[in-house]
């Protein structure tokens, strides 16, 4: 018989086994620690720019790329400018036959489900802890697609309203993560208020639950990265606050029935995401920006499971292409009343 997952799942399946169950090297107390190289560069830029050029860093991005939050605009930026090769995408070809339609019945149905889901209020003090699976680009600005070896992330997103400079903190561990085991502060150079930039459960729950005017508000407050057009910014932002947040149904079936009417969304029938789960894909592509972001959900549950990235084509050399450049799995998301602190393990 033959074996009906790609060799990358099953390997990726592997690997995510053996990340679950390592042993925790998670009483390291938290310090101020830089995280990835480019990180660290930013920080050496922002001691040496004067205060009246400072300018916010917004956690937006978070999937594009799958990198600490304030740098995920730099990753696209990047990403743009590469050579597209390495990428390994296994992934089942995206057909288009009748896939505006039937990625708008899926986000509906994905709707209905979020609706029948319970979620406990995050109150002022608490954290929104996510733990995730993940593969980055790790190439160098202007060179190759390289993407890293699949690691373990956390994060802890504050749940105070602001304004704050601090809005979480990241932790990764693995063999792919360039600090391992150590707690980072997410900092942002200007404080920030709940807000789009800094998504509490409160503030979730105060949007407005008819898509079409949540649609209107997130078009109204999505910033755009150059080169991006306005339609995948929001789906972007859509896949980020659906993916690392956790909020009432009724704003998750309104976000989801959002992203239905966004121009240009289609299915993908079977995909893949970092743990080598398969999954119902919705996905858009985006002329403009060179670029493809895919959600993939359970397709029994209809519950969020994961994302991928990639880059459409070669703009040097006008060659059509698909390479991957970021993949995520959603393996545990709750609510935690301390930073650095995961829950407690259950026997499900």
């Amino acid at each position: 018989m033959k074996n009906s997952n790609p060799p990358y799942a099953a390997s990726a399946g592997r690997e995510a086994e053996e990340l679950l169950s390592a042993p925790a090297e998670w009483d390291l107390p938290p310090s101020r620690h830089l995280h990835y190289k480019d990180v660290l560069m930013q920080h050496i830029d922002h001691d040496r720019t004067p205060a009246t050029q400072a300018r916010p860093t917004p956690r937006r991005r978070l999937t594009r790329g799958v990198v600490l939050l304030p740098l995920a605009s730099m990753a696209l930026a990047g990403a743009l400018l590469v050579t597209l090769s390495g990428g390994d995408d296994t992934s089942a070809p995206v057909t288009r036959a009748g896939q505006a339609n039937s990625a708008s019945a899926t986000l509906n149905r994905i709707a209905v489900a979020a609706m029948a889901t319970d979620a406990t209020p995050v109150q002022d003090g608490q954290f929104v802890y996510v733990e995730s699976l993940t593969r980055s680009n790790e190439g160098t600005l202007g060179g190759p697609v390289r993407l890293g070896a699949l690691h373990k992330r956390e994060v802890w997103m504050s749940q105070d309203s602001g304004p704050v400079t601090r809005t979480g903190w990241i932790r990764e561990s693995g063999k792919g993560a360039v600090m391992p085991g150590q707690t980072i502060p997410i900092d942002s150079s200007d404080a920030v208020r709940a807000g789009i930039d800094h998504p509490t459960y409160k503030w979730l729950a105060s949007l407005p639950t008819d898509p079409d005017a949540l649609l209107e508000l997130l078009y109204d407050q999505t910033r755009v990265d150059d080169g991006e057009s306005k339609e995948q910014a929001v789906f972007s932002e859509i896949g980020e606050l659906v993916g690392e947040t956790i909020m009432p149904p009724a704003n998750a079936s309104a976000f989801y029935k959002a992203a239905a009417k966004i121009p240009g969304v289609r299915e993908i029938p079977d995909a893949v995401d970092a743990a080598g789960r398969h999954g119902i894909g919705v996905t858009r592509e985006d002329a403009s920006s060179a670029t493809r972001d895919e959600w993939i959900f359970d397709k029994h549950t209809l519950a969020f499971l994961g994302s991928r990235s990639y880059i459409t084509r070669d703009e040097a050399k006008g060659v059509p292409s698909d390479t991957l450049f970021g993949t995520s799995a959603i393996m545990q998301r709750t609510v935690v009343d301390q930073h650095g602190k995961t829950p407690a393990k259950t026997d499900s």
